[in-house]
């Protein structure tokens, strides 16, 4: 078993640590955090497993291979780089650091020292979102014209606004599914609460193909929303995430613009055929994330979530970022991944 320690007990951490206790394939070293409610949360729930409130003691220790950090975001950078210098795997809650320099320079030192660096990206793992993906590879769908999103709740407010806060997860979605270049990002958004803190934002993504994607973000909302519809020139895919069941929903619909009978005259018909809903394994995508993370660090193959895909989701935050600063003017995303290969 691979031994590994958890930095951070908060919103995600608890996750965290019962997927390690449950994954045969890891060994839960113990907890690092400096709340000392969170660690006694931690210890009535798991008696005996060590904690420390010093994460220098987390890489002291020869026995620890891997960490896993679920700290917020301004910290993700400077924890995963000490743990790396300590020669340890990484595995880093969404996003793999707040600016693309930063997310760069970590996956420089991982790759240095032959070491996993692997964002916590965990929708990758998700079986509805890797059913759609089979629909996209296979030709299915045909060719994919755009994506509509949204992704809204009464949410949980954080400083760092709606778009680093919600954005990551459709960002992550639509890499993965669509597997090309991010062009350019487009971004309006409202701050209602605090100035220069988003609570709502509407992000319009170019692809290197041509395809577009459109996402809504909010935390003010009056009922939980957790949908994306994919529009191909075949078929139609409806994947809701919030749906008790059928979460995955395809569509024989469309249009099609048939030859002209006449000279300029075309003809235009609309196709409206059955809708389908595939059945989808149970699994708990945390825990494949985690077997992911393992596996990689054992074998040396690179994760579902790998770092430069992380890197290319921090750029397109920074592009939006950019956007809605600028009243929504399109801004390029700069292509360091392509730098880094070189």
């Amino acid at each position: 078993m691979i031994n590994l320690a958890v930095v951070g007990y908060g919103y995600w951490g608890p996750n965290i640590v019962r997927n390690v206790m449950e994954r045969p394939e890891l060994g839960m070293w113990g907890l690092c955090e400096l709340d000392p409610d969170r660690v006694q949360k931690f210890s009535s729930r798991y008696p005996g497993v060590h904690t420390t409130a010093s994460f220098d003691e987390v890489l002291a220790d020869p026995s620890v291979e891997a960490v896993s950090i679920a700290t917020p975001p301004a910290t993700h950078y400077p924890l995963a780089e000490k743990a790396l210098r300590a020669g340890k795997h990484v595995i880093v809650e969404k996003p793999l650091a707040t600016t693309a320099a930063d997310a760069a320079a970590l996956i420089e030192l991982a790759e240095a020292n032959d070491l996993v660096l692997m964002p916590g990206h965990t929708f990758l793992y998700s079986p509805p979102v890797n059913k759609v993906k089979q629909q996209i590879e296979s030709g299915e769908l045909g060719e994919v014209y755009f994506v509509t999103s949204s992704r809204m709740n009464l949410g949980i407010y954080q400083r760092g606004g709606v778009i680093n806060d919600l954005a990551p997860h459709d960002l992550s979605i639509l890499l993965y599914w669509l597997n090309e270049p991010l062009v350019d990002v487009a971004a309006s958004a409202r701050s209602v609460l605090e100035p220069e803190v988003p609570t709502t934002a509407f992000l319009t993504l170019t692809f290197a193909s041509g395809t577009t994607a459109n996402v809504q973000i909010s935390w003010l909302a009056p009922r939980k929303v957790r949908e994306m519809i994919i529009v191909g020139s075949r078929r139609m895919v409806q994947y809701d995430d919030a749906a008790m069941d059928e979460t995955v929903k395809i569509y024989d619909r469309g249009m099609d613009l048939g030859d002209p009978e006449n000279f300029g005259e075309h003809q235009l018909t609309y196709r409206s055929g059955d809708m389908i809903a595939p059945r989808l394994e149970a699994a708990e995508p945390l825990g494949q994330e985690l077997a992911d993370f393992a596996r990689s660090i054992e074998t040396g193959s690179v994760p579902r979530s790998h770092s430069r895909l992380g890197l290319e989701i921090v750029q397109a935050l920074e592009a939006a970022e950019k956007s809605w600063r600028a009243n929504g003017r399109p801004v390029a995303v700069n292509p360091m991944v392509e730098r880094l290969a070189a």
